[in-house]
């Protein structure tokens, strides 16, 4: 998180050296700055892993949306037809999220995501449990969302 602070710092400093406040102007100050940051990386160690990150972030944006998007349609299709589809019911997640942060941001994906819910996490801090409204694999919807745990996990790690 520092070296994505330190990368916003560099566009800024880069928007004002140039003279030329605009989105565009920005956006190459923030590639200049990645570069930077990626070939300082050797040398700082605070730095370490942040050109792994930044790609992995992309990747997660694009995963993320066409997880949403499939869920808008699944959610919109059975509310819209007559006959109901959904089948309710609340499952337990093991959580490969240890920190508050993580778990937070892991809760938060899955409640954005429509059909699901985060409920509560237990007590140790191991287990998320959720609502969903397509229950009819448990096995198969536990696995969409340790792969989507997984991937916010590669983001912030």
């Amino acid at each position: 998180m520092i070296a994505f602070m330190w990368n916003l710092m560099l566009a800024l400093i880069w928007v004002v050296l140039t003279g030329h406040f605009t989105g565009y102007n920005f956006l190459v100050g923030f590639i200049f700055g990645y570069v930077s940051l990626c070939i300082l990386q050797r040398h700082i160690t605070l730095l370490n892993g942040y050109s792994r990150r930044f790609p992995n972030l992309i990747r997660f944006v694009f995963f993320f949306f066409a997880e949403l998007i499939k869920a808008n349609i699944k959610v919109a299709y059975d509310v819209m037809t007559p006959v109901w589809y959904m089948k309710p019911g609340v499952i337990a997640l093991p959580l490969e999220a240890k920190t508050d942060m993580e778990i937070t941001f892991v809760a938060n994906l899955i409640s954005l995501t429509p059909g699901t819910l985060s409920l509560d996490v237990s007590d140790d801090r191991r287990v998320l449990f959720i609502h969903a409204m397509f229950l009819d694999d448990e096995e198969s919807l536990r696995a969409d969302l340790k792969e989507m745990e997984r991937r916010a996990l590669e983001v912030l790690r």
